[in-house]
C-alpha cells in the first residue's frame, strides 16, 4: 500500500483445547518455525514466540493488510491441521476458541520480548489463567468469566 506507514505491535495468546493437547518440548521449536512462517507469509514480522504446555504467546509487528482475527484464525487452523498430520500427540489436537490480542507501543517492545522469552519463570509463580486475567485487567478489557479460556487440568 503506497503512502501507508504503521507501527503495530501485537501480543497474541491462546491455549490448547484439553489436557491431551499439550505442547511438548520435543516438537515445540518446530511449531514455532511453522507459526513464524505463517506470520511472515502474511507480511508480518515475528518478534518473539514461546509456549508452555497449555498455551502460546506470539509477539509480532503487524501490517494493516490483514485483520488480526483473520490472522489468528489462519494460525490456529493451520497449526491444528499440521500438528494432527504430524501425529505429535495421540489425541486430536485443537486450540480453545478465541484468543487474547494486546497492542503495545514501541517503547514496550523489549519488555514484551523479555516477558515472552521468560515464560517458564513466570509460570513458576502464576498459572496461565491467572496470567490471562492479569492481561485482561491490565488492558481494561471487559469480560464475562464464562467466555474466558478454561483451565487445563493435568
Amino acid at each position: 500500500m503506497a503512502n501507508t506507514f504503521t507501527q503495530i505491535h501485537i501480543q497474541a495468546v491462546f491455549t490448547v483445547q484439553n489436557k491431551d493437547c499439550v505442547i511438548r518440548d520435543s516438537w515445540k521449536e518446530e511449531l514455532f518455525r511453522y507459526i513464524t512462517g505463517i506470520i511472515q507469509n502474511n507480511g508480518h514480522k515475528m518478534l518473539a514466540i514461546n509456549a508452555m504446555p497449555d498455551h502460546i504467546h506470539l509477539f509480532f509487528g503487524m501490517r494493516p493488510t490483514q485483520s488480526l482475527s483473520d490472522l489468528m484464525r489462519d494460525i490456529k487452523s493451520d497449526t491444528s491441521i499440521w500438528i494432527n498430520e504430524k501425529k505429535f500427540i495421540r489425541a486430536k489436537f485443537s486450540w480453545q476458541e478465541g484468543y487474547g490480542g494486546f497492542s503495545y507501543s514501541k517503547s514496550h517492545v523489549d519488555n514484551v520480548i523479555d516477558y515472552i522469552k521468560n515464560q517458564q519463570e513466570h509460570h513458576k509463580k502464576k498459572t496461565f489463567i491467572e496470567e490471562y486475567f492479569d492481561f485482561l485487567n491490565k488492558f481494561d478489557i471487559p469480560y464475562d468469566e464464562r467466555y474466558v479460556f478454561k483451565p487445563i487440568n493435568y
